[in-house]
């Protein structure tokens, strides 16, 4: 699996974020990471993502509400929601507020990564590439 696109993670978690953004960079996947929402969205200022990783629970702005304000400025950038406390419902908040898809803390890096791979694909169809 090749990914090509370029990925966001949105997590308070700075380990999390940075043992994730390892195994990404070692898929060769472009990753950078973000330490919440409003650094996510001054990212997204200044680059182009595809795809955002976006954990639920943070501090201030949370994901959803994070979510909503990603959608509204960058419509065709796909979110993956992650939730942890096997909360389900929060996942489906946010595919209700526009989530590509929500995937499970502790997560299963092959389901998430085929999350991505299938974001990535309809980002691209989307940007007509």
């Amino acid at each position: 699996m090749q990914i090509t696109s370029r990925v966001l993670i949105v997590d308070d978690e700075a380990e999390f974020s940075e043992t994730l953004a390892k195994i990404f960079k070692r898929r060769e996947i472009d990753v950078d990471t973000a330490n919440g929402c409003l650094m996510a969205i001054e990212k997204l200022k200044a680059s182009e993502f595809d795809v955002i990783i976006m954990d639920v629970s943070m501090p201030g702005i949370d994901g959803i509400q994070c979510l909503g304000m990603v959608k509204q400025q960058w419509p065709e950038t796909e979110v993956i929601i992650l939730t942890g406390h096997a909360s389900v419902t929060s996942g489906i908040q946010g595919m209700q507020g526009g989530a590509f898809d929500y995937c499970l803390k502790p997560i299963d890096f092959g389901e998430l990564l085929e999350k991505i791979e299938l974001a990535c694909e309809k980002v691209q169809i989307n940007r007509g590439r």
